[in-house]
């Protein structure tokens, strides 16, 4: 299985937390688009003709680009890739630009997973993460989006933010799980380097607590599951049968391929990454020199890649699995480290399976770091 990923890298503003390439200047938007199909062309033999089993449009904003311009996307990948019947179509949207007529659009390009961007269902959480919309937009565009026959809708969600109570947090997840949704992405409030809230929290107008980010996450953990959510990878929860496509096929190291500036791409033995630049981009990719730059993975930062996306999901490592992609010398390694963290509490093992406790779930990335090869 294999999977595409389109990068549109525009934004009406900056968030505080984000950290993501984007521009807030649509001034090249139609130049970019056209390099952005040309690329589409020059790497369709990257995927050496695997089925793609999903197509995701991410951002920055996808919701900015018009049905033409999304059927110019598809055609162009359904004339280059071999495609599943059954594939899986996303697209990140922001609720500000899901108007009705917006929504409709979207679907009728054959679009059948919708992502949005609500983050919070409170207005002074939208406000302090400086989001173009209020709580009352993102509750009509879900309903709206349902109305439209979308059957498979995706919310994001960030929790651990400052003044966000525990209280309040609960009463963000009570009006999630009244909408009848399929899906949520929730993430702890993260400070990235460069961005206003790093700013922020460095000059001290505000201040993370860590603390309260764990209560929030537990409660999420809590609640999703007395709502028939299955957490089945430490940041995403789904109603049975409604697991990202796309996301699974990155976490079992499947094959994808990234358009677009900044766009990542993997075949199992090589990572590339798209020039960041968006102006840079568009020259490099219409002279036809190299506008990526890539690396050969060493056994070990295979080995890396492998626990660190494995074990966030709930399935976790297959010890015949590790052995199967893996030297004995590294199975018995992964084998003798993660017996501390057993007795931590932190692991449980079963059948041969290696996955998080609820404990684990907080000290995911230690545990990870832990189990490396250097």
């Amino acid at each position: 299985m294999s999977s595409i990923y389109i990068h549109i890298p525009f934004c009406k503003k900056r968030c505080t937390y984000c950290d993501f390439h984007f521009s807030t200047s649509l001034k090249n938007k139609q130049e970019l688009l056209k390099s952005m199909l040309l690329e589409i062309k020059l790497r369709k033999s990257y995927l050496k003709n695997k089925q793609i089993k999903t197509i995701y449009f991410g951002g920055g904003t996808p919701s900015l680009l018009s049905k033409n311009e999304i059927d110019l996307f598809l055609n162009s990948i359904y004339k280059n890739f071999n495609l599943s019947n059954n594939i899986e179509i996303t697209v990140e949207a922001n609720p500000d630009d899901l108007t009705n007529s917006k929504i409709k659009d979207i679907k009728d390009c054959g679009v059948n997973r919708l992502s949005i961007g609500i983050q919070s269902f409170k207005d002074s959480d939208l406000k302090f993460m400086r989001r173009m919309h209020n709580s009352k937009q993102g509750l009509l565009c879900i309903e709206n989006a349902k109305k439209h026959g979308f059957k498979n809708i995706s919310i994001d969600l960030i929790f651990g933010l400052p003044k966000q109570t525990t209280l309040l947090w609960k009463k963000n997840l009570e009006t999630v799980f009244s909408l009848d949704i399929q899906h949520i992405s929730a993430y702890c409030l993260t400070v990235e380097p460069n961005t206003l809230l790093a700013k922020q929290v460095n000059t001290g107008l505000i201040k993370i607590d860590d603390e309260n980010s764990k209560k929030h996450f537990e409660l999420l953990i809590n609640i999703s599951k007395s709502h028939g959510f299955n957490q089945y990878e430490i940041s995403n929860y789904c109603k049975v049968g409604f697991e990202s496509i796309h996301n699974t096929n990155y976490w079992n190291g499947g094959w994808y391929l990234g358009i677009g500036p900044s766009a990542h791409s993997f075949n199992g033995k090589s990572r590339s990454w798209n020039k960041k630049n968006n102006i840079k981009y568009i020259e490099l990719v219409n002279t036809d020199q190299n506008y990526f730059d890539s690396e050969v993975l060493t056994s070990n930062e295979i080995y890396n890649e492998y626990i660190i996306t494995r074990l966030r999901m709930e399935s976790g490592i297959n010890i015949k699995d590790l052995l199967f992609h893996f030297e004995l010398e590294i199975s018995d390694y992964f084998q003798n480290r993660i017996k501390n963290w057993i007795k931590q509490g932190m692991i449980q093992k079963a059948y041969g399976n290696y996955s998080l406790t609820s404990k684990g779930k907080l000290y995911a990335d230690g545990i990870c770091s832990d189990l490396f090869l250097d």
